[in-house]
């Protein structure tokens, strides 16, 4: 995943972390035994550098997994060595009930599986009973597994704790999630009410095939990218210091409303997470239920520039959509005329005459199968490739519900067709492609959707 934070700052700690160990002013403490195939490999270092909120400079310093420990005899007031937010002893407690069960069926399934290869063919088939004792091992890992991951919660930007199945709606992460270096020092900064400002991971020791010792590497896309969204309130696909594009979620506004209840907005958290941030960096939007790419400014330099991109419509957008049934032509272009239902706001109808036009190349990339997920239902619907070539509110909505379009609308539509439990609108801003407002490269950035 895109690191979240500039990392020149935190580089720069990891690097005298490493001079500091070279000499013995830092020690690697080993908490337990390591497995035979992590002996002797090196160890992940990670570095958060924070502001106090009464401006003090603090550094966090940290190293990934449960088995190992920074360790000083003199620690500067200024830092603070992180530990792992579940410690080892309480994970070996949490796997301890299955544990033995675990082994003996282990050694079951290895005796039977010698036993029927021993003629030579290691294709040979299962027998009934090694099946038994394989889903039996199964079932007994994901409950020890379970009972684990409950242990995991994490402090977020929003000030709010979250579980680690919640994040993960209840299903299995990768073993040692949550243990990396980049988790563990967000969720200290944020139940300490530290600004993050800098953040990096070097890696120190002995080399894979994968890590080279004092390189740098941003977290990674099995574990943190499965976590840090969540915790910071923002997927950040990519970040400089004049600019933010991220993966907007269905069902967070892109800007304010009206209220204290519309004040979460991905405007807000850019400024939460970047208080350096301009108080105006949205340069578009997306509808509240819409997911997909937004681009940001950090500086009033590129809020013009981006603005004027966008007026002169040389932003190339993509969005992807499930439009409810089946749609005969494979593509075309929609010319329609829509103005607000001022009785019904913020609905758009059609009006021929006072409506403003609004102008959607379209694709049909396939129909295909949907599952409602309140009753299980099956219906077919059409996954639809739209490129809009104006900015109109609820442009592609209406392209889709509207009797001038498609007259079917996109699944889970609250304005313009039905949405039932457990659902959203299938609508995602896939693809956004831009000049950079300070560099003048162009930019392209693609997100699929997760429908």
């Amino acid at each position: 995943m895109f690191p979240p934070f500039p990392e020149e700052e935190a580089y720069a700690e990891c690097a005298r972390i490493i001079q500091d160990i070279d000499a013995g002013k830092i020690r690697i403490n080993q908490l337990s035994a390591p497995s035979e195939e992590r002996r002797g490999q090196g160890v992940m270092i990670g570095v958060l550098v924070c502001r106090a909120f009464d401006g003090r400079r603090i550094v966090l310093k940290t190293l990934s997994g449960i088995g190992k420990e920074l360790v000083s005899d003199c620690v500067a007031e200024d830092e603070i060595f992180v530990r792992p937010i579940v410690s080892a002893e309480k994970i070996n407690a949490a796997l301890l009930e299955n544990d033995a069960r675990i082994h003996t069926l282990t050694d079951k399934i290895n005796a039977l599986k010698c036993a029927r290869n021993a003629g030579g063919s290691k294709y040979s088939v299962q027998t009934d009973e090694e099946k038994r004792y394989v889903s039996e091992r199964a079932a007994l890992t994901k409950k020890s597994l379970l009972r684990v991951y409950e242990l995991y919660s994490f402090h977020c930007a929003d000030g709010t704790t979250r579980k680690l199945l919640e994040i993960c709606r209840k299903k299995l992460p990768p073993t040692g999630t949550g243990d990396c270096c980049a988790p563990k020092l967000l969720d200290f900064a944020f139940s300490n009410g530290l600004l993050p400002v800098s953040m990096a991971e070097t890696f120190c020791g002995g080399e894979t095939a994968h890590k080279v010792s004092g390189r740098r590497y941003p977290p990674c896309d099995e574990r943190c990218a499965l976590i840090l969204p969540a915790m910071l309130g923002l997927n950040i696909i990519y970040r400089d210091f004049s600019i933010i594009v991220v993966n907007k979620q269905s069902g967070v506004l892109s800007v304010p409303g009206r209220g204290p209840e519309k004040q979460d907005s991905i405007v807000n958290r850019v400024k939460r997470l970047f208080p350096g941030c301009i108080t105006q960096p949205a340069v578009h939007r997306l509808d509240m239920e819409t997911s997909g790419l937004m681009v940001l400014a950090f500086t009033e330099e590129a809020h013009r520039n981006l603005n004027r991109q966008f007026e002169k419509r040389e932003v190339q957008k993509e969005y992807i959509a499930l439009v409810d049934g089946i749609i005969p032509a494979p593509d075309g272009q929609t010319e329609l005329f829509f103005r607000v239902d001022v009785d019904n706001r913020p609905h758009q109808i059609w009006d021929d005459v006072h409506g403003k036009k609004a102008v959607t190349e379209w694709h049909v990339v396939r129909t295909e199968n949907y599952v409602s997920p309140a009753d299980g239902t099956e219906r077919t619907v059409t996954r639809v490739r739209f490129i809009p070539h104006t900015g109109r509110t609820h442009q592609l909505r209406l392209a889709a519900a509207d009797s001038h379009g498609f007259g079917k609308p996109i699944v889970g539509d609250t304005l313009y067709g039905t949405c039932a439990p457990g659902e959203r609108l299938m609508l995602h801003a896939r693809t956004l492609c831009f000049t950079h407002p300070v560099t003048g490269k162009p930019m392209e950035f693609t997100s699929e959707p997760d429908f």
